[in-house]
């Protein structure tokens, strides 16, 4: 018998980026657009997750104009195609956000946990929408330089608590809040597995949690001397992922709708047995 799962929620990945650390999640016309978001709906995918602004290790911010030229009209496209789909943007910048919620947007995804934009807090407590709140030290441009954690999983848990605690005394209302651990961000290898493992811990903080790991470096690791590229880490990334449903994750962030959903597919029928 499965213990403790429960299907989660699927959220898509789309980069309206040139850059992103796997190149089959960019789609930076309406085209490819139109095209990878059509296989998810197919798949059956819950919330789409679209960005215009690289957050991989190393990156650096881009100006708020070219990232919301990149995903406005990728969230506009999105809704053409779906009237009821979730859409998350994913973003820093209050000023993005706001644009890509007039648009059609229905959820924020700030990595930065508010913390970039002191705007981004009355813009997300004035429209009532969902926010995810993502654990990082530093910037992506330099959190893996040298992080360190005397012990990750209370650290990160403590973390969380207070940016759910600013959020909470900006206004947002507690339902509206979503916790993200931050799975390689400002993370040593060892650390996504800590965390993983002890996911109980961040699930009793009592908000909704949100991973995202797929195809990470850290997956890549498990080759054995690190080399293996973003495009031969699916079968590690479903099997970590699957594990995240019997940890309590109600959001799973995924590059791989169709493949998930059918790994997802096996436990729905086991558990409905069990």
């Amino acid at each position: 018998m499965i213990l403790n799962y429960r299907r989660p929620r699927v959220m898509g990945i789309i980069n309206a980026t040139d850059d992103s650390f796997f190149a089959a999640s960019r789609a930076l016309s309406a085209d490819p657009v139109r095209e990878r978001v059509s296989a998810m709906l197919t798949a059956g995918v819950d919330i789409v997750d679209v960005g215009g602004e690289s957050t991989r290790p190393g990156s650096s911010y881009i100006d708020a104009a070219t990232e919301r030229d990149r995903i406005v009209p990728v969230v506009r496209l999105i809704r053409e195609l779906d009237a009821t789909i979730a859409i998350s943007i994913d973003t820093r910048k209050a000023g993005v956000a706001e644009a890509a919620l007039d648009a059609g947007a229905t959820m924020v995804n700030d990595v930065s946990a508010l913390r970039d934009d002191p705007a981004m807090a009355r813009l997300v407590a004035e429209r009532q929408v969902p926010v995810c709140l993502m654990h990082m030290r530093g910037t992506p441009r330099d959190m893996q330089r040298d992080p360190h954690y005397d012990d990750v999983v209370a650290e990160v848990r403590t973390e969380l608590a207070g940016f759910k605690d600013a959020a909470l005394a900006a206004g947002i209302a507690e339902e509206q809040i979503v916790l993200d651990p931050g799975i390689g961000f400002g993370k040593r290898f060892a650390d996504n597995w800590q965390l993983l493992a002890n996911l109980d811990a961040l699930v009793a903080l009592g908000s909704p949690l949100l991973v995202g790991l797929s195809r990470k470096s850290f997956l890549g690791a498990l080759a054995g001397d690190g080399a293996n590229p973003p495009e031969q880490r699916l079968v590690a990334t479903i099997a970590a992922q699957l594990w995240c449903t019997l940890g309590g994750v109600e959001i799973i962030r995924v590059h791989d709708v169709a493949e998930f959903a059918e790994a997802l597919a096996a436990f729905d029928a086991i558990a409905a047995q069990s």
